[in-house]
C-alpha cells in the first residue's frame, strides 16, 4: 500500500515564523502550497516552495476563492468563465514561484469552500476541471465528488482525498465546519480515521495545518500509517 500525506501550507505568516510549517514539512510528503487568493502573500508562498524543494516535498497549487477575508471558507457564486480564470491564474502564479526557486506544481488541490462546493456544483466544478485541464496537472478531492467525475471524464488524473482531523457525514463528505462534530482534535483518533481512510482506498491524507495540534496529528497519522503497513510518499 502506499499513501500521500498532505497539509495545507504558505497560508499564515505567524506559523511559518514560528517554525511550525518547517515542522510539518518533516512529516508531510505533499504541501498544498496557497496561490495568495485567500491568504498568504508571495515572500511567503517562495519561502514555502523553497523549503519543500530542500525536503523532497512534493508542491500542490491549493487553490481557491478570491476571499482574504473569510479565508476562503465561505462559498462564492462566481461566474463559471470567472472562476476558471481566477483557479488558472492562480495555478500559473504557483508556478512561476516555485520555479523560480527550482521547484515545480505536480498537482492542484481546490481549498475551504471551493473544495466543498465542486462536490455537488456541477457549474463551479466544471469551470475548476477546465482550468486544471488547461494547467495539465492531476486534482485532488472528496471520493464521489462531481469535480473528480468530471475530471475523469476529460482525461485528468485525479487522487482521491481523505481527511485524517474531519468528521465526516453519513454521505460521505465532510461536516460543515461550523456544526459539531466538524473537527477531530485527538492525535490518537485522527491516526485511526486515517488507517480507516487507507483501507477505504483513498491515495492521499490531509491533515490542516491549522487545526489545533497539527504536528501532534500529522506525526500520529503518519506512525500509524506506516505501522497499517502503508508506504507514505507522494505518488
Amino acid at each position: 500500500m502506499r499513501i500521500d500525506l498532505n497539509a495545507d501550507l504558505g497560508e499564515s505568516a505567524e506559523r511559518w515564523a514560528s517554525g511550525e510549517d518547517m515542522a510539518l514539512l518533516k512529516v508531510v510528503t505533499s504541501a498544498n502550497v496557497c496561490c495568495g487568493a485567500y491568504a498568504g502573500d508571495d515572500e511567503l508562498i517562495s519561502a514555502t516552495c523553497e523549503a519543500c524543494v530542500e525536503r523532497g516535498v512534493a508542491i500542490g497549487a491549493q487553490v481557491g476563492y478570491p476571499d482574504r477575508e473569510g479565508f476562503g471558507r465561505e462559498p462564492m457564486e462566481m461566474a463559471p468563465e470567472a472562476l476558471h480564470d481566477e483557479v488558472a491564474g492562480q495555478i500559473a502564479h504557483l508556478r512561476d514561484l516555485a520555479k523560480a526557486v527550482d521547484g515545480r506544481v505536480t498537482y492542484v488541490k481546490p481549498h475551504g469552500a471551493l473544495y466543498n462546493t465542486i462536490v455537488r456544483d456541477e457549474v463551479q466544478a466544471g469551470a475548476v476541471v477546465e482550468a486544471v485541464r488547461g494547467a495539465g496537472l492531476p486534482l485532488v478531492g472528496l471520493p464521489g465528488a462531481a469535480s473528480l467525475r468530471l475530471a475523469r471524464a476529460a482525461g485528468i488524473p485525479v487522487v482521491l482525498e481523505g481527511f485524517a482531523d474531519r468528521g465526516y457525514t453519513d454521505e460521505g463528505t465532510l461536516i460543515p465546519r461550523k456544526e459539531p462534530g466538524a473537527l477531530i482534535e485527538e492525535p490518537s483518533d485522527a491516526a485511526v480515521q486515517a488507517v480507516r481512510l487507507l483501507h477505504d482506498g483513498v491515495e492521499s491524507i490531509c491533515v490542516h495545518s491549522d487545526s489545533p495540534g497539527a504536528l501532534d496529528i500529522v506525526r500520529a497519522v503518519r506512525v500509524a500509517l506506516e505501522y497499517a503497513g502503508a508506504e507514505v510518499r507522494h505518488p
